[in-house]
């Protein structure tokens, strides 16, 4: 978010129980629109077939707000 606030472009990847204190974070650190790549919870049980699943979808969102 520091980067966003800095004019660089930037996405934080976060699972699902996390969104709503990221979004409060990110209206704290004053940039309320900035981009997020939400993937399913949880990751440190998923297994490795998951966890490539939702790398490719996080990577997937990144590029697609990155490229906008």
């Amino acid at each position: 978010m520091i980067a966003e606030r800095n004019g660089v472009p930037a996405v934080s990847v976060m699972t699902s129980p996390f969104s709503d204190a990221a979004e409060l974070m990110a209206r704290v650190q004053g940039v309320p629109a900035h981009p997020f790549a939400v993937i399913e919870h949880p990751i440190a049980t998923a297994s490795d077939e998951g966890l490539d699943e939702r790398a490719q979808e996080a990577v997937k969102r990144a590029v697609e707000v990155l490229i906008a």
